[in-house]
């Protein structure tokens, strides 16, 4: 069947594609031949991409003559061509047989494909042979390795399998099993001449197509001789397993040095691409060096990307392509012209065109090696060929019921599964050999696939691990991947990968960032996210199967089926659409184990951490003179109590803290002998500095927890395996000093927080003393590189506050001092300013600390003496602090806390003015001194400075409002002493009183009455005593004054301005009813003096008629004084039964705020003075010469009765009923007076 090219468009050759000369890739794709084959009325999909390819574009083949005898090889017979590629250098011609690991060897290359995008990993032959079965009666042996979702597929040579283990022992176990099970009579089947015939002619037809000369050349050698040689060749070249998986070392280095090299620059792994393993390991290798590697490498000609239908695979094909002219690519087959094509055949033929995406085949036919004639056949064609008619459509039900069947059933990552199907039998069966291998007895049951498996796992984990910080969704996969490959591993034999595969279990677990901040992405994946589970389906095969197993073969007993992992019953089930995919649950995919909980994330990182460390100290020899230390035996964390005195010692300790970077010399081994740049070497940088950063993690948490000594703990232990890091650290990048920078920063706030909640150092030294066991073996490990010893003073518990804050303040400045070092100038900036902010907060409170010190010394003090010179030391040092806090504040522009600062100062200043305060002889106070008026000024200076600092009080409300409040209370204070204390003999009262009056106009400036606050009622109740005050003052003044009138009048005035003032504010206060009535007593006093000076009885029957109306004011004050007893008698006739429980003497004395004898006082003042009054009046209005009116004479008859009563009440009685009383007398005098003078009734 002639095809003819003339009138289409030819297809487009797939080794013209653009090849990837970068190295092969995942991502991007270099050309796509999309192509689909009609199958009757149904449509096969199918589309190919090239990966990579190693062959020259294709060329265009040579025309054999007729009767060209291909039994004569060519001259150019099996000499290396580019063309043919591996078929070119065997007598296996294009369908050489596939290496043991050849879908490894892919699956290193594209590592980027594995483990997700793609579905099979296989050499074409592979592929081809699972599409075959049921049309097959040969036997199929397969390995099959599942990583991810990715199956990958090998050839599994039982027969060199067994010849291997009758020299190495490795295999007996499985040898016996496949006797006993499957086949007690194996022996070795040699391959017949015939077989080795038609590869022969296969071999030279090719050659003779890339040659071009149709006539053949002889060589020397007799036919004989060439028979011979030619079977000799195809048993060298045939494929064999590696003897013992070894190489020599110089091989290894030198295949591996490119790869090992770009690791260490691209990925932050130490182990990286981990084929590159040290010869000090004595790994076994994966591969032999020589002419015919039999390595972990991509030998295939081109690899390409295969998306048949629904199944993406990554296949190697070695298939010769050749083109030119109108037939730019075609396929060369040779057929023997008595043979017809069978089903087989162009299956095969089909296929391996799809895969490659070649249009036609060109069949050159032969009769005994001699060419008769060339056909050309499109790929579409082929399945419609004479005697070779198959359903593509069946192909692909095939194709997916595989793949569903593996999945379903190769859920394992790490096991070596065997895919098996006897010669002549319809019954496939599946073994997990790695299962099978542990149940072996034999000590040597290594299975040769475990350490490429598990090297797999971890480039596949590695390769994922660099996509997952931009995608979280990732962690479940690694983290299968990596425990998968740990578990597969002997740690004497292969400590490197478990140490690497172990920091990277600890890298999942982010220690920086709260869990579920990855744009709501779910952490998941996994090993087994599609795969598919069907226990019943297999338990009812299982017993189906006991019926049938005679028909299909004698050797297969009832009992076989229990070992194998499942059973194809029928190789034509495979032929059912969809028969193993619609009965199958996909599993819900892996879950990564995100903890909420930052301590339980951070024990698993220390774990892992552990882990690796243990691989790596494994590998290093231990120095003579290294002390043995037993990793059961707790290291102590000691705790000392260090008082103030020991600030010398610690200063030279805390200079530790920034000369630590006494750095390991480039060529010097480590305390434990490790080289620097080795692999150890590498991995400890990264475990110990994952380690401290944990710790620091954990130190945090518990510092939000305010466990104070487990989080000194846990800082300690960071800084401790930082000490270790800097051991082995020839430099420090300035990412690590950024962090260390953080570590003292937070070991600075934990002391100050020690040191501020003293009352708990026996929970916090418990807490600081407890030790897990993966801490102490962690500390054991670090003190094989380091004395750990750099960083004790800054984490060490110690029970003296001052030394604690002492501490924390030299952390922070340590801290300080690394971010404004020449490595980190440029970085940090966000982090400079918080260590600021630590440093103005640290200084603040050591300011506060020897000031409140030396508050407590004055009172302390028996006998106010002289200031001593320790106060004046607290002062100063006080002081000092102060000043370099408002610096450090001032250099970040934190107004706020400057204003705070500022406010503290104010407050030391007062502190200086009360120390200064003089003692007459008999140790009373003495006059206000001008050292005390001098420090007062100086605190409201600062107080100015920091209303100032912070402008307006929108900036910080709360502070706005302490800084007034500070500045009224300072003048107030001023102006009280001024005024109590008048230094009489420094300056003249005039000036005395014109100062007093200043300082309380300014105190009652600054207070704030209108705003709500807790503090409203403080500043009325301080406005009230200041206008009291004010009030008394000029009252004095009136009192004293002889001659000047005009001045008498302006101080009359006053006061009563005052006194108005003082009762409208304390009138406002609910809880100042001594304070009123006094005020109240003092105005009518104030009247009594004005009426004393009058002539007139008019005049001064109207002032005794206004201080008559002010002392009916005081019923205000008395009914609160009332209410205030009747409150307390309540409280003490009825205890709370619970408040009596704890406290018996609750009835020793009053819980109400009234000062009883505060109040019998005034009371005693009262009395006397209403009673003068009364009379007073009584008398004036009886002895007036007008006569008196209705009014008039009721007015007097109610205060004689009132006085009457008065004078007859009870002196002794209790204060309760001498209040009531009062409050009655006084209520008779109010509506009379008030209609009488004011117009209002009550």
């Amino acid at each position: 069947m002639s095809a003819s090219a003339g009138d289409r468009e030819p297809g487009i050759p797939l080794d013209n594609a653009k090849e990837e000369v970068n190295g092969p890739t995942c991502t991007g794709e270099s050309s796509k031949h999309d192509s689909a084959v009609c199958a009757g009325n149904s449509e096969i999909k199918s589309r190919a991409v090239v990966k990579y390819s190693a062959a020259p574009p294709p060329t265009s083949y040579a025309l054999l003559q007729e009767q060209t005898d291909l039994k004569l090889p060519p001259a150019n017979w099996l000499r290396e061509n580019p063309q043919l590629g591996s078929a070119g250098t065997t007598v296996l011609g294009s369908s050489s047989k596939s290496k043991p690991f050849s879908s490894f060897g892919m699956a290193y290359e594209f590592i980027d494909c594995i483990g997700d995008d793609v579905d099979v990993v296989s050499d074409s032959e592979n592929i081809k042979k699972l599409l075959k079965i049921p049309y097959s009666k040969s036997h199929v042996s397969m390995a099959v390795h599942r990583v991810g979702r990715t199956l990958l597929l090998d050839e599994l040579d039982i027969q060199e399998l067994f010849m291997r283990s009758s020299q190495t022992g490795d295999w007996t176990w499985l040898k016996e099993f496949y006797q006993r099970l499957i086949d007690q009579k194996w022996q070795r089947k040699k391959k017949s001449k015939e077989h080795w015939y038609q590869k022969a002619i296969l071999s030279k037809f090719l050659y003779y197509s890339i040659n071009g000369d149709g006539a053949a050349e002889p060589v020397p050698n007799n036919p004989n001789e060439r028979e011979e040689e030619e079977e000799n060749e195809a048993e060298e070249f045939s494929s064999s397993w590696p003897t013992a998986f070894t190489s020599t070392s110089s091989d290894t280095e030198e295949s591996d040095a490119p790869k090992q090299e770009s690791v260490s620059m691209d990925s932050k792994f130490a182990l990286g691409q981990v084929t590159s393993v040290h010869k000090e390991q004595n790994l076994p290798m994966l591969f032999n060096e020589g002419e015919n590697s039999q390595g972990l490498r991509n030998d295939f000609v081109r690899n390409i990307m295969w998306t048949f239908e629904d199944i993406h695979m990554l296949v190697g094909s070695n298939m010769p392509i050749f083109g030119g002219g109108r037939y730019p690519a075609v396929s060369l087959r040779l057929r023997d012209n008595n043979k017809p094509i069978n089903i087989l055949t162009g299956i095969d033929y089909w296929l391996d065109n799809l895969m490659c995406n070649v249009p036609e085949l060109v069949m050159c036919f032969h009769v005994n090696g001699i060419v008769q004639k060339y056909e050309m056949i499109k790929t579409e064609e082929i399945p419609h060929l004479e005697n070779s008619t198959f359903s593509t459509r069946v192909v692909k039900d095939i194709a997916q019921n595989i793949l569903s069947f593996l999945k379903s059933n190769c859920t394992k990552e790490g096991h070596t599964y065997w895919l098996f199907k006897a010669s002549g039998s319809d019954i496939v069966k599946l073994y997990d050999l790695t299962t099978l291998c542990e149940e072996a007895e034999e000590e040597k049951c290594q299975n040769p696939f475990t350490l490429p498996v598990a090297v797999l796992l971890y480039r596949v984990a590695s390769n994922l691990m660099l996509k997952a910080r931009q995608n979280r969704k990732h962690y479940g996969t690694i983290r299968t991947l990596l425990l998968n490959c740990v578990r597969l591993l002997d740690q004497e034999r292969h400590p490197q990968i478990i140490a690497s595969a172990h920091y990277m279990l600890s890298e999942l677990f982010q220690l920086d960032e709260p869990p579920g901040e990855d744009g709501g992405e779910s952490p998941r994946g996994g090993g087994s996210e599609d795969s598919y589970s069907d226990e019943d389906r297999e338990e009812e095969e299982l017993t189906e199967d006991s019926d049938e197993n005679g028909s299909y073969s004698s050797c297969c007993s009832p009992h076989d089926d229990s070992k194998a992992v499942a059973v194809i019953r029928s190789v034509w089930e495979l032929s059912v659409p969809e028969k193993y995919k619609s009965t199958h649950q996909i599993r819900p995919g892996s879950a990564f184990p995100v903890s909420q909980d930052k301590e339980e994330r951070c024990r698993h990182v220390l774990s892992y951490v552990l882990k690796g460390l243990k691989a790596v100290d494994g590998t290093i020899k231990r120095e003579s003179d290294l002390p043995a230390a037993d990793p059961n035996t707790p290291i102590p964390l000691k705790y000392e109590d260090r008082s103030a005195t020991g600030a010398c010692a610690a200063e030279q300790g805390i200079s530790l803290l920034l000369e630590r970077a006494r750095l390991l010399q480039a060529d010097q081994p480590t305390r434990s002998g490790m080289i620097p740049g080795s692999w150890q070497h590498r991995m400890k940088l990264q475990l110990f500095l994952k380690a401290s950063k944990a710790y620091y993690v954990l130190s945090d948490a518990a510092t939000n927890l305010l466990k104070y000594g487990r989080a000194l703990r846990y800082i300690k232990l960071s800084l401790q395996c930082y000490d270790a890091y800097c051991s082995v650290s020839g430099t420090l990048h300035p990412q690590v000093l950024q962090f260390h920078s953080q570590c003292l920063s937070l070991c600075g706030d934990i002391q100050l927080m020690l040191a501020q909640n003293a009352n708990n150092r026996a929970a916090y030294l418990e807490e600081y003393s407890y030790q897990t066991k993966e801490d102490q073996e962690i500390l054991h490990s670090l003190h094989r590189e380091s004395s750990c010893q750099a960083f004790n003073m800054a984490a060490d518990l110690a029970m003296d506050p001052e030394y604690q804050l002492f501490v924390s303040s030299k952390c922070y400045e340590a801290a300080y001092e690394l971010l404004v070092s020449e490595a980190l100038k440029d970085h940090a900036s966000d982090q400079l300013a918080q260590v600021l902010k630590r440093l103005g907060n640290i200084r603040n409170e050591m300011g506060v600390y020897y000031m409140n010190q030396a508050a407590a010394m004055q009172t302390e003090k028996e006998v106010k003496k002289s200031v001593s010179v320790v106060e004046q030391e607290m002062w100063k040092k006080s002081f000092a602090f102060f000043e370099k806090g408002m610096k450090d504040f001032g250099a970040i522009g934190d107004s706020t806390n400057t204003a705070l600062l500022l406010c503290n100062t104010g407050r030391l200043m007062r502190i200086c003015a009360q120390a200064h305060c003089a003692l007459s002889s008999d140790q009373s106070r003495g006059e206000f001194s001008p050292e005390e008026a001098l420090y007062y000024n100086k605190a409201i200076d600062y107080y100015l400075r920091a209303m100032k600092s912070l402008a307006s009080r929108e900036n910080h409300s709360a502070v706005w409002d302490s800084v007034i409040w500070e500045l009224s209370t300072t003048y107030f204070t001023l102006a009280t002493l001024l005024q109590d204390y008048a230094p009489l003999s420094r300056k003249a009262q005039e000036q005395i009183e014109r100062e007093v009056t200043e300082a309380m106009m300014k105190s009652l400036k600054y207070c704030d009455l209108q705003t709500e606050s807790a503090r409203q009622p403080l500043y009325q109740y301080r406005a009230a005593t200041i206008h009291h005050r004010l009030a008394s003052m000029y009252h004095s003044c009136f009192r004293n004054q002889v001659g000047d009138e005009h001045l008498r009048k302006q101080h009359r005035s006053l006061a009563e301005l005052h006194y108005s003032k003082a009762v409208c504010l304390f009138l406002s206060l609910k809880d100042a009813p001594c304070e009123l009535l006094r005020t109240l007593l003092e105005r009518v006093a104030f009247a009594e003096f004005t009426m004393a000076g009058q002539s007139s009885n008019a005049a001064k029957l109207k002032s005794l008629t206004g201080a008559v109306e002010i002392m009916t004011e005081t019923r205000h004050a008395f009914q609160l004084i009332q209410k205030e007893l009747l409150e307390e008698q309540t409280e003490l006739s009825e205890p709370d039964p619970a408040k009596s429980a704890e406290s018996p003497d609750v009835a020793a004395g009053p819980t109400s705020g009234l000062n009883l004898q505060e109040v019998m006082k005034l009371i005693a003042v009262f009395e006397p003075s209403f009673s003068f009054l009364l009379l007073q009046l009584i008398k004036l209005m009886t002895t007036m010469k007008r006569k008196p009116s209705n009014k008039d004479e009721e007015l007097l008859k109610t205060y004689k009765n009132v006085y009457s009563k008065l004078l007859r009440a009870e002196k002794n009685a209790p204060l309760h009923s001498r209040v009531e009383l009062h409050i009655e007398l006084l209520q008779q005098l109010t509506p009379q007076t008030g209609s009488d003078d004011t117009g209002t009734h009550s």
